[in-house]
């Protein structure tokens, strides 16, 4: 089993990256809003300590993103997520397109069987 973390830097391209994970059998992902260093440094908010700034940030105007976490069954359907999304928002490469990351479980736990990539 791998994990595969996406950070989606155009919160309006949320669904479309889910329907791009559905569409390959992906069944489940869990998103989280988030926002980076810089978009911190940005609104001035880090100069007030770290934990200060993050509970500013819910209910400021910084602009966020979000952070997807997804498990699937072995690194050919990690690969799959990375094409679906760049499907979506381009190479990622790219500048403000956003990060995607995967790696080996050791352990994991209820975890439902995920069907393999096509």
């Amino acid at each position: 089993m791998y994990i595969v973390l996406f950070v989606l830097d155009d919160p309006d391209r949320l669904d479309d990256v889910l329907d791009a994970w559905e569409a390959i059998g992906v069944s489940g992902a869990t998103i989280i809003e988030s926002t980076g260093i810089n978009r911190l440094k940005r609104a001035a908010l880090v100069g007030s300590g770290v934990m200060a700034g993050i509970n500013r940030l819910m209910s400021s105007d910084i602009e966020n993103h979000y952070t997807l976490f997804v498990i699937v069954p072995d690194i050919e359907m990690a690969s799959a997520c990375l094409e679906a999304v760049e499907g979506v928002v381009g190479n990622l490469d790219q500048p403000n397109s956003g990060v995607l990351a995967a790696w080996p479980l050791t352990l994991a736990k209820g975890v439902p069987p995920v069907p393999k990539a096509r």
